[in-house]
């Protein structure tokens, strides 16, 4: 019989620390319930045929292809050539069907789900010489979609994606993680139909927080941002010129919200209300500092928060994308009608899931 393997690969969200991976700061990321399947049986060619119905889009790999020169954006290519230096080397073909039922530029991360569910399936059909885990399948995906594309992003999505449940990411250099929980009840998703800007909002948000600590550097050269706190930000605002200075606070304010989710959630019992009200804090230094909400955004949330929400936040880089809300329990249905009343094209409930699995 032909061989064939099944792999699924979730949404995420991330909870707290956006704009905070590419800085090497911590982030609290959850696997949610929308996800990418993908289908594969051995075809007795030497040729991939990936169909991707879902967008009208069919294309074929030859599986020597080495793709020495990499066009921009193409990371079933990127991902090939990351696999074939882990010793996973493709030597006969496989019809490839992806199909996903996660919302497509709304910031819960749907082209990284592809790329975790394809560098799964390639270390599972041809091996590796490495241990293959969930781990190592994050760190390929992590190689594919941003090293080999000089990329603005961070790991989070394809750790946040691979690993599942609630994840508490350090993404310093030495890269560590912990999962810190199984299951977030009341989490809704709110999709704006407004495309996000991934691509420019990250160079742009990396660039000017980098700079800013770059000041900072050349007066302080053991400058360590994960140890400054909010009430000491005064103290290096004299090295940082004007312009910059909010983006030095954002980081700072974001990292101390996040440090007070990671405690919250190490309590036996959550506190619903206290994770949103620092889902909200989180979602108004993104707004008010960062400024990379957009109205019907921003009229989302005010919506969520009035039909009695615990909190809310905008979801993804920005410029678009979605809103997550969390809910009591008994105020879900009204939240969610609110939400879509308010410029929402989409919302429904979503769960915590696990990572990268195979069926």
């Amino acid at each position: 019989m032909k061989k064939t393997i099944t792999i699924v690969a979730p949404a995420r969200i991330c909870l707290f620390g956006d704009h905070q991976d590419y800085l090497g700061l911590p982030v609290i990321a959850c696997a949610i319930s929308r996800e990418v399947q993908l289908n594969s049986k051995e075809n007795g060619t030497l040729n991939f045929i990936i169909k991707m119905p879902d967008i009208g889009s069919e294309r074929t790999i030859s599986v020597s292809e080495t793709f020495e020169t990499l066009e921009k954006g193409d990371h079933f290519a990127s991902a090939l050539r990351v696999v074939r230096r882990y010793g996973c080397i493709p030597d006969r073909g496989f019809d490839i069907l992806l199909k996903s039922t996660i919302p497509v530029n709304a910031g819960v991360s749907s082209s990284s789900a592809i790329m975790v569910a394809w560098i799964h399936f390639l270390l599972k059909a041809f091996g590796s010489s490495r241990p293959i885990n969930n781990e190592f399948i994050a760190q390929l995906a992590y190689e594919a979609e941003v090293i080999e594309h000089n990329s603005p992003g961070g790991k989070m999505d394809q750790y946040a994606i691979s690993l599942g449940n609630i994840v508490f990411l350090n993404t310093a250099m030495d890269l560590s993680y912990k999962t810190i929980g199984t299951k977030l009840e009341g989490l809704i998703l709110g999709e704006s139909g407004v495309p996000k800007k991934t691509l420019s909002l990250l160079t742009d948000l990396r660039g000017k927080a980098q700079d800013a600590i770059a000041q900072v550097k050349q007066h302080l050269s053991d400058f360590c941002l994960e140890k400054v706190t909010p009430d000491k930000v005064d103290e290096y605002s004299s090295y940082i010129s004007e312009e910059l200075k909010p983006y030095f606070y954002a980081a700072v304010q974001n990292h101390a919200i996040t440090q007070k989710a990671l405690l919250e959630f190490a309590k036996e019992k959550l506190d619903y209300k206290t994770i949103g009200e620092l889902m909200s804090a989180h979602h108004k230094v993104l707004k008010d500092i960062l400024k990379i909400t957009v109205p019907v955004i921003d009229k989302m949330i005010t919506a969520a928060m009035e039909a009695g929400a615990y909190g809310a936040k905008i979801v993804g880089s920005g410029g678009g994308g979605s809103i997550v809300a969390l809910a009591p329990i008994d105020k879900k249905e009204t939240i969610i009608k609110a939400i879509k009343e308010n410029g929402a094209i989409e919302a429904y409930e979503v769960s915590v899931q696990q990572g990268t699995h195979i069926l």
